[in-house]
């Protein structure tokens, strides 16, 4: 498993709730590559309960939302904004239990919507939730230009 550079952070108005290390309220995800999946293992803080003990959909919805986006910087090779995602709930996470892992995979591409199929896994590593998120794309000129996508070497540079 490669970990993945984060390479928006130095970015001054870089503040994304699911992957900024800096900012104070989000979820700081760090991602790693290993085969054709983008993975990231996260610690639910019992702060982001909805109901007792259990993890906010929500929230569920926003990690697989951020990792369905990295699959689309290093396995699209470019940038784009989330279309739809249809999820479904299979389990309760419960926020005490430790760790959970996300992965995304690109199911196809074609000239404007990537499709990516993503699951939650529990501490127990139970499915607990996976969606189907359709992603607009961006030529790679246009997602350089307009939402400063690096290029996919940029998500490797600790690993050069």
């Amino acid at each position: 498993m490669k970990k993945l550079h984060n390479p928006f952070f130095q970015e001054e108005e870089f503040k994304c709730f699911a992957c900024d290390p800096k900012n104070e309220h989000g979820l700081h995800m760090e991602f790693y590559e290993e085969e054709d999946f983008v993975v990231s293992k996260w610690d639910p803080p019992e702060y982001y309960q909805g109901y007792m003990n259990v993890l906010h959909g929500g929230i569920q919805a926003t990690l697989q939302d951020e990792v369905a986006s990295w699959v689309v910087y290093v396995k699209a090779f470019t940038a784009g904004v989330t279309v739809s995602m249809d999820i479904e709930y299979k389990k309760p996470v419960y926020v005490d239990q430790g760790s959970v892992t996300v992965k995304g995979r690109l199911i196809e591409v074609g000239r404007k919507i990537a499709v990516i199929r993503t699951q939650l896994f529990s501490s127990r590593d139970e499915i607990a939730s996976e969606a189907l998120v359709k992603y607009f794309v961006y030529p790679e000129k246009v997602a350089r230009e307009k939402l400063l996508y690096p290029g996919r070497d940029a998500f490797y540079k600790n690993n050069i």
